[in-house]
């Protein structure tokens, strides 16, 4: 690590610390030519990863997209960004773990599946909203039928 003051190389960590999200490592260093101190961060470098869409083309993945979905769908509900950025979190290490070896795509509607199970899992109303988008419903009558089916699997859980 250069210092940003001197350029010199030779420098010290003072103090480590991870980030509240565990994905970072924050270092206070300290110059040993100059004496300065100033801050690095450490994360971790994530391989490139191909979504595969419905219509066949591939795109980057890029979490602030599942992000913005689940803010539109928890618009005014009791849903705090925390909650949300735990929620993307949770799905990029469901991705992590899904994505084995050398394979570097998954399809959009694993992630689309697994964005339903986190919204139902804090808000039903959220839960309903992104599948009305997600899903695609064909007509109002599979629409109902979804809502129906959900609202028996929560009277199972009751």
């Amino acid at each position: 690590m250069r210092c940003p003051n001197c350029g010199s190389h030779d420098n010290k960590v003072v103090d480590s610390r991870t980030n509240d999200n565990s994905n970072s490592i924050r270092r206070r260093r300290e110059c040993l030519k100059c004496g300065k101190r100033f801050t690095s961060y450490e994360t971790i470098e994530r391989v490139s990863l191909l979504v595969i869409k419905r219509d066949g083309s591939r795109q980057s993945f890029d979490s602030q997209k599942i992000k913005n979905s689940i803010i539109a769908a928890t618009g005014k509900r009791p849903v705090s960004m925390k909650q949300i950025d735990n929620i993307v979190e949770s799905i990029e290490m469901q991705i992590a773990n899904a994505v084995i070896g050398d394979q570097q795509e998954i399809a959009s509607s694993v992630i689309g599946d697994m964005v339903m199970e986190e919204l139902k899992k804090i808000d039903e109303v959220a839960y309903i909203r992104f599948a009305a988008v997600y899903r695609q419903f064909k007509d109002v009558s599979t629409f109902v039928d979804f809502i129906k089916n959900f609202e028996e699997e929560i009277a199972k859980k009751i």
